[in-house]
């Protein structure tokens, strides 16, 4: 049974079922050189989640982060700081939109999380990850993508907050795992040296964090 209306012709399943793919696919390619090929398969994957928020009727603001989303795997594929610098203004992009969308859809910044113990405690966790990931990576990172990497921090931080206001489920675990996916690219970019098993397996886990978390934000949001 499809998630959406029409069977496996319609428009909508056919761009879940295609970014699926391609999402599955690119785990085959996260190690090769940068390509047109690569690019593609990358961006493809949330662009075509894009496609299907916008074709479900969508929340505008959904729309908008999976474009920038896309836009930032585009550029995220290719080598140098100049694409990373480029990605992370996507995503910071990205993040605000969401974070308009959450709180958008949510009872205020601080009425849900006093009003659960769990919540609470999950705010705390990731305010004090948030902060001890930054102060390792600026530590490390190069002076001139400091700054960049503390506003994507900071927003990133600010996006997992505004998740806990919506007190759904679903987004919260999407936005986690975003959290997740960023904190094991920051330390696999800027911490970790030499390449070796650990670093193909970040390279991985990084993938399929990122990409479970948009699918799950975007069914969570189309289906309830």
């Amino acid at each position: 049974m499809m998630p959406f209306a029409g069977g496996l012709e319609s428009t909508a399943n056919g761009a879940l079922i295609l970014s699926a793919g391609a999402g599955l696919l690119y785990l085959f390619v996260v190690e090769a050189q940068p390509s047109i090929r690569r690019t593609l398969i990358k961006t493809c994957a949330v662009a075509l989640l894009a496609l299907l928020a916008f074709i479900e009727g969508a929340h505008w603001l959904l729309v908008v982060a999976l474009a920038f989303s896309a836009v930032g795997d585009a550029l995220l594929s290719h080598d140098g700081d100049e694409a990373f610098v480029g990605g992370l203004a996507s995503f910071l992009v990205a993040h605000v939109a969401y974070i308009a969308l959450f709180l958008s859809h949510g009872n205020g910044l601080i009425g849900p999380i006093q009003s659960s113990a769990l919540l609470s405690i999950m705010a705390l966790v990731i305010v004090l990850t948030t902060a001890a990931t930054l102060n390792i990576l600026l530590r490390r990172v190069p002076p001139a993508l400091r700054l960049p990497v503390l506003a994507y921090g900071l927003a990133i931080g600010v996006m997992g907050l505004a998740a806990l206001t919506t007190g759904h489920i679903w987004v919260i675990i999407g936005a986690v795992l975003f959290m997740l996916s960023d904190t094991v690219l920051g330390f696999e970019r800027f911490v970790m040296s030499t390449l070796g098993p650990g670093r193909w397996a970040a390279r991985h886990a990084v993938w399929v964090l990122y990409y479970a978390a948009q699918l799950i934000i975007t069914l969570a949001a189309l289906l309830g």
